[in-house]
């Protein structure tokens, strides 16, 4: 993510702790950096469990919130919500001082995201109008919470709404080419915005830009969403056979990084594409898809579980 506040707080802890316990605290931030941005993410969980333990011990702060976030993503990436909300919450109203303030603002974006995936749009503009104001608009945290609130207003139907947000988005991100990160999303976000203004050539150039930047950056995870974007694209262009192939390049990544919330979407478009024509494949998609749904629901508390499984294409993807 580029010299993030992850990054930094890895970093300040090498530089200016000499001793075996903060070494390995550097050591576990920067590797549960890696796999939430460059990798497997559940392979991060693990190590970033020990360096919220060992942060927090230690009285680091900063260090603490930095690794409860980015384990926070890890989770999040995985599909594992529920355990990811109970890391995320704890963070977002947080303790005095200006590291720890801009790791809370980046909680909350975190916690908008999940919201939005288990389709409550309403409660993630809150959030992400939360993180706004506790980022003051500035930054790796205001860019998240804008984008975010440009995501909400996709998913709340207000396109306009959405465009303006994309603007001041981008605007932070104007002349930051290690943005990486940040760039790949907002051609996720500018290509929903194509989608719902009936314009799916450009939102799929938008989607394969993100590709393109996501693998020079050795990004899986991201490369397998941008591929996700890019197929709904081709499908909406009327070019189900480059949808399919397209889909199914994102299934396999997706698969082996164990990143449930995008499997489960592409899983259940490739099993209606392939409905009639390989009947099949379409089933073992659709069945994919439907362990994917169910994987989510387990690790959700009752009140997100019933909202989740009550979502109408997850409910059509399980058959009710």
């Amino acid at each position: 993510m580029g010299a993030g506040p992850a990054s930094r707080g890895a970093t300040d802890v090498a530089e200016h702790g000499a001793s075996d316990s903060a070494k390995e605290l550097a050591g576990l931030l920067a590797a549960g950096e890696r796999a939430a941005f460059h990798g497997r993410p559940t392979a991060g969980v693990d190590p970033l469990r020990t360096a919220v333990d060992l942060a927090a011990g230690d009285g680091l702060a900063a260090e603490a919130a930095a690794a409860g976030w980015l384990l926070g993503v890890c989770l999040s990436s995985a599909g594992r919500y529920g355990p990811a909300l109970e890391v995320l919450e704890p963070l977002v109203t947080p303790e005095e001082g200006p590291e720890v303030r801009l790791l809370g603002a980046l909680a909350a974006a975190t916690v908008a995201s999940i919201h939005r995936q288990l389709g409550r749009h309403a409660v993630a503009q809150g959030y992400d109008e939360g993180a706004l104001q506790a980022s003051e608009g500035a930054g790796e945290a205001g860019f998240d919470a804008l984008l975010g609130l440009a995501a909400d207003a996709v998913g709340l139907g207000e396109g306009q709404v959405a465009t303006d947000r994309l603007a001041r988005a981008g605007e932070l991100a104007d002349g930051r080419p290690d943005w990486w990160r940040q760039r790949v999303r907002l051609d996720w976000v500018r290509a929903e915005v194509a989608l719902l203004e009936g314009r799916p050539e450009d939102a799929e150039r938008l989607a394969h830009a993100a590709v393109e930047l996501a693998e020079h950056s050795g990004a899986p995870r991201h490369v397998a969403k941008g591929l996700l974007f890019q197929g709904v694209a081709q499908v909406e262009a009327g070019r189900p056979d480059e949808a399919a192939a397209t889909l199914r390049r994102a299934a396999l990544l997706a698969e082996s990084l164990g990143t449930v919330p995008l499997l489960w979407p592409v899983r259940a478009m490739l099993a209606a594409l392939l409905a009639e024509r390989q009947p099949a494949e379409s089933e073992r998609s659709l069945l994919a898809a439907r362990r994917a749904v169910e994987a989510v629901a387990a690790d959700l508390p009752a009140d997100l579980r019933a909202d989740w499984m009550g979502r109408p294409d997850v409910a059509a993807v399980l058959g009710d």
